[in-house]
């Protein structure tokens, strides 16, 4: 898409980030999470993964419009290249090739990050999502049922994985 630029997030982007969490949180088709999220909570989140884990932003003359971010699968040190994502674009960008972007951006800063392998899960309604992660290279490895109660009721996830193959080395 023209004019969109995705980069690295920073500090400077929490307030924009937590506004387009909490569009996803309201909307109630992408993650379970309720509690609105502040800028406060998105920069510390920034802090604990940086260096680390990837963060990108898509901005379009300075809005920032979408955002994708991976954390720890696990705290063991043998998962340690494993990042576990998220993406969320704002309401007024969705279906317009954001996310396309916001995914090949995450998955180039995963590799240069050295992880080896991304992965998520996806409400089974979340066709979006769920095409989105197979145009880029994730497969769909099996379903968690009844994951968590989301408003009184019970839903289902779609595990997917995306390995770097890049990153897969074994070192003795």
């Amino acid at each position: 898409m023209d004019g969109i630029h995705i980069r690295t997030a920073t500090a400077g982007d929490a307030a924009a980030i937590a506004e387009i969490y909490n569009q996803g949180i309201e909307d109630r088709v992408a993650t379970y999470e309720t509690k609105p999220r502040s800028a406060e909570d998105q920069q510390a989140w920034l802090q604990a993964i940086g260096g680390r884990y990837p963060a990108v932003v898509a901005q379009i003359d300075g809005e920032i419009i979408g955002w994708a971010g991976a954390g720890p699968y696990r705290d063991r040190e043998c998962y340690r290249g494993i990042g576990e994502f998220s993406m969320y674009v704002h309401r007024d960008w969705r279906r317009r090739g954001v996310g396309d972007l916001l995914l090949a951006g995450l998955i180039n800063e995963a590799q240069r990050l050295g992880l080896w392998k991304l992965l998520s899960r996806i409400f089974p309604f979340n066709q979006a999502s769920r095409s989105l992660c197979r145009k880029h290279g994730f497969r769909e490895v099996g379903v968690y049922e009844k994951h968590a109660c989301l408003d009184g009721r019970w839903l289902d996830v779609v595990i997917v994985e995306r390995l770097i193959t890049a990153n897969l080395t074994v070192s003795s």
